[in-house]
């Protein structure tokens, strides 16, 4: 029988992740990586450039208050208010933006699998008991079970979706690991970065447009209740073209969350929470959410099955 491209470099990736767990060096991965990414190294290829320019991010007191509306109208409760989700988010403004590059779609278990096969990072694993330390309220057995790995292996029929239950510094090593490969840095996207890709010149309010629209992204109003095969809806690209911008997973970005908002319009007064940015919606959210404005902090350790990542880097060297 023949084996896919995806199948050969997880059946790979299963041998070399049996030898051991411990993250390696990047040097000391390289050689093994360069054969066994191209899934990666395809992904890399395909990243959106992003031209320098003004972008409008933040948000209006008016744009908040319908984002709470609805919230509150499709998931029958005021959650979002109540708890002032939309409260901190920066009023409107113009930032300057460098030009970048930025993944088209987030970094999907396959292509991950492929940096675990290396040793460069370690499978995401969970367990009934870690998942409950975290505090969080998706029930293990029917929530978050589907998502841990086993074996080196990311869950069968989820190789396309995105990968979740990944560390913020696991992202950032990905993301780092595959530059190392490509011979250009990776990392992670700023937030700024992220709301520029996902708004485009004219500052959408979703990446498609002013109002939530539930046939372009993943979310519970007519997703499955899970996780999706990366670039499933094309037409909730944003004005640039990049996909999953909202919908699918959240996403990790390299800006610290601070506690106070308009901190990207001068960094230097924020005031760090410990915590890291994090973009986008995710497969179990409402509207409001995914909006180019919105953001929330996790914690760096955290795992969890709503939140992955994409990598970006500074604008492509002229050849």
């Amino acid at each position: 029988m023949r084996l896919s491209l995806t199948a050969r470099v997880l059946v790979l990736g299963h041998g070399l992740a049996a030898c051991g767990s411990q993250p390696r060096a990047l040097e000391d991965s390289s050689p093994a990586g360069s054969a066994l990414a191209p899934l990666s190294l395809a992904a890399d290829a395909r990243m959106v450039a992003i031209p320098a320019g003004p972008t409008i991010a933040g948000s209006t007191p008016e744009e908040r208050d319908a984002a709470y509306r609805d919230y509150a109208r499709a998931a029958g409760h005021d959650a979002a208010r109540e708890h002032h989700w939309f409260d901190r988010e920066s009023d409107r403004h113009v930032l300057q933006m460098p030009a970048f590059q930025i993944d088209l779609m987030p970094v999907t278990q396959a292509q991950y699998a492929e940096s675990v096969a290396t040793g460069a990072v370690a499978a995401p694993t969970m367990d009934a008991d870690t998942w409950r330390r975290q505090g969080f309220a998706q029930d293990f057995a029917t929530q978050v079970a589907r998502f841990a790995w086993h074996d080196g292996r990311p869950p069968a029929g989820r190789e396309d979706h995105p990968v979740v239950l990944v560390t913020y510094d696991e992202a950032a090593r990905y993301c780092e690991w595959r530059g190392h490969l490509r011979g250009e840095p990776r990392r992670l996207p700023t937030a700024a970065e992220f709301e520029r890709a996902a708004r485009g010149p004219d500052g959408f309010v979703y990446p498609w447009g002013a109002a939530f629209d539930p046939s372009k992204l993943d979310s519970v109003a007519q997703g499955p209740g899970d996780t999706v095969a990366a670039g499933s809806y094309p037409e909730g690209a944003s004005p640039f073209g990049v996909l999953d911008l909202a919908g699918n997973v959240f996403q990790w970005t390299a800006t610290p969350w601070a506690a106070d908002p308009g901190a990207d319009r001068d960094p230097s007064n924020a005031r760090s929470t410990g915590e890291m940015t994090v973009k986008g919606s995710a497969w179990e959210d409402y509207a409001g959410l995914g909006r180019g404005a919105s953001a929330h902090g996790r914690g760096r350790g955290t795992r969890h099955v709503i939140v992955g990542f994409r990598c970006a880097g500074d604008a492509s060297r002229p050849d």
